[in-house]
């Protein structure tokens, strides 16, 4: 999200979802929402993933998930936050009901067992193949192109 400059969560993220099968496009640090918005369009992700290690993601997200909501090729594609989300602690079931009402299908906030999202993950219907875009600067053999993929600020295509 584009008030949080962590990078080794997004990576462990990354490298959870590669280890769970999908390819993972990681935006990094500090994304502002259009270019989630964007890039997300772009690609079109099979799961979005947002991690915030700062505290403020609670408040940035209810912005974020709003701005993929509104996006009539976004809106139905499965979103979820994660991470340190207030500075208040962890645990605050009307923020995780708050978060839900807005539209992420998934929160795991800190203290959360991996486990639990690993389960999110796995319980997600199997995407269809489709053909990537080839990055400009190389073409992709056809195979590489269709494994289901996933970005971590983040999104799963």
């Amino acid at each position: 999200m584009s008030s949080d400059s962590h990078t080794w969560n997004l990576v462990f993220l990354q490298l959870l979802l590669e280890e769970l099968g999908h390819r993972v496009t990681n935006l990094g640090a500090c994304v502002p929402d259009e270019l989630l918005v964007s890039e997300c369009r772009r690609i079109e992700p099979d799961l979005i993933v947002l991690s915030s290690v700062n505290g403020h993601g609670y408040h940035d997200g209810l912005r974020v998930i709003q701005a993929l909501r509104a996006c009539p090729e976004l809106a139905a594609t499965p979103t979820v936050i994660g991470g340190k989300l207030g500075i208040a602690g962890s645990g605050d079931p009307d923020r995780q009901r708050s978060l839900l009402s807005a539209g992420y299908d998934g929160v795991f906030e800190e203290g959360r067992s991996v486990a639990d999202f690993r389960s999110f993950v796995g319980a997600l219907p199997a995407p269809a193949p489709r053909v990537l875009p080839a990055p400009a600067d190389r073409a992709l053999p056809a195979a590489a192109r269709t494994l289901p993929t996933a970005t971590a600020s983040g999104v799963l295509r």
